[in-house]
């Protein structure tokens, strides 16, 4: 299929290309940025006039809940709502029911999402067997299988010799280690340690749950020399600890998601279940410190963290309900409201769910290495075109991912996708 783009301001944080000018695709990849040949013939034009054309958006942490957790999520829903927020690729954590520790579930999960066309997708393989903390999976032929690194998610490794012997054996191969640095028994409340926490009467996780795994993983890094990703800090003190790892020369990256980059703890109100996530939300002066730190590349890239949750699950006391939240869908606007909020650009803004997240991945990505997160001839015609200048408000039942609970509910937000090409081909377009 042949397709031109016209007339659409063009903005590539990679190669700091900002105009307006055309996009000529064929056989799905991107035959002519700016002056398009006259021969071209398209077999379809899409009028870009006063939209944004810019490289699909990449998701470094989206639970597509299949398999084993169906009645949250199914990959269908979830890879339509990736679509439906401009999200070409995306990384899922390997705590699905079984584990993804197995070759097998690992090609069968790719083989699902490739038969759907939608967005690329990358699994993490199990750290551990079950995500236990006892036995190694084996690496080599996980990734073999098609995972891009190796996550306990959300699970704490408590064993420090596992976790040494996992990063040796990631580094003699050249694989990464994505890992949430949370002590595994300081780490067990439901609610940031502070004063709101005590005045609800909600078990505290302190930021030294998250500052005591940093330093563990840092020592273990200097041991074993092994690449490391961060994910989801949450803590002023945190990233403090990440920007010394990074002037050392340590080889750590880290990302951060919506849902801390914009809420406190105080958005918790009286108890309201739509902000119970993992990690926990904490003071102003963390969520500053995380603004400052991904607008100055302490903080390499923006996530969703999504994670739909049924009904049963999240309708219950805040202590007992099941922490997460829908984001796919938000990724790109929450990023365009902090930009904006921070005075930056749109490049800048963009930069952090699109180049920046590849970089992360690195050559993980396998063929769309070259391409991913960028416009560039010759490249996979990943795209996302939307309307920077509009707003809608985020109304949970009107989402197309199965989980329909937000922290961003009754928000204005900017942004409108008004399509979503992977792979040349118009995976979503706006009503």
């Amino acid at each position: 299929m042949k397709l031109l783009i016209k007339n659409g301001r063009l903005i590539d944080p990679a190669s700091g290309r900002d105009e307006v000018a055309d996009v000529a695709i064929a056989a799905g990849r991107i035959v002519t940025l700016g002056k398009v040949n006259p021969d071209f013939k398209p077999s379809r034009t899409l009028d870009a006039s006063g939209l944004v054309v810019a490289p699909g958006l990449v998701d470094l942490a989206a639970r597509l809940r299949e398999p084993g957790h169906e009645h949250e999520g199914m990959l269908e829903s979830e890879m339509a709502a990736a679509v439906a927020g401009g999200v070409t690729s995306l990384v899922c954590p390997p705590d699905t029911d079984p584990a993804l520790d197995e070759p097998g579930l690992v090609e069968m999960l790719k083989f699902r999402a490739r038969n759907l066309n939608q967005s690329h997708l990358y699994p993490l393989g199990a750290l551990t067997r079950g995500l236990a903390g006892e036995v190694l999976t084996e690496m080599a032929e996980l990734t073999e299988a098609g995972c891009v690194g190796f996550s306990q998610a959300d699970v704490a490794l408590a064993d420090t010799m596992v976790m040494q012997r996992a990063l040796q054996y990631a580094s003699t191969f050249g694989y990464c280690v994505w890992l949430r640095p949370q002590d595994a028994y300081l780490g067990k409340g439901v609610a940031a340690s502070g004063p709101l926490a005590t005045r609800l009467g909600l078990s505290g996780v302190p930021v030294i749950a998250e500052t005591i795994a940093l330093h563990t993983i840092f020592e273990l890094m200097r041991v074993t020399g092994a690449r490391v990703h961060l994910c989801r800090l949450s803590s002023a003190a945190g990233i403090a600890l990440v920007r010394a790892a990074k002037a050392e020369g340590l080889p750590v990256t880290c990302d951060v998601s919506v849902n801390h980059l914009h809420l406190i703890d105080v958005d918790i109100g009286y108890f309201n279940a739509a902000m119970r996530l993992t990690p926990p939300l904490r003071q102003q002066r963390d969520r500053d410190a995380i603004r400052a730190g991904l607008a100055d590349g302490t903080i390499d890239a923006l996530v969703s963290d999504h994670t739909p949750v049924d009904e049963d699950a999240k309708n219950l006391p805040f202590a007992e309900a099941e922490p997460g939240a829908t984001g796919l869908e938000l990724l790109l606007s929450l990023a365009l409201k902090w930009g904006t909020e921070h005075k930056l650009g749109l490049a800048q803004s963009l930069a952090k769910v699109t180049c920046e997240p590849v970089r992360v991945l690195g050559e993980a990505l396998g063929s769309l290495a070259s391409s991913a997160g960028r416009l560039v001839e010759g490249g996979v015609a990943d795209v996302c075109i939307f309307d920077p200048a509009t707003h809608w408000t985020v109304r949970p039942q009107a989402l197309k991912s199965q989980g329909k609970h937000s922290p961003f509910a009754g928000y204005e937000v900017p942004g409108t996708v008004k399509y979503t090409l992977v792979a040349g081909n118009v995976a979503h377009e706006a009503a």
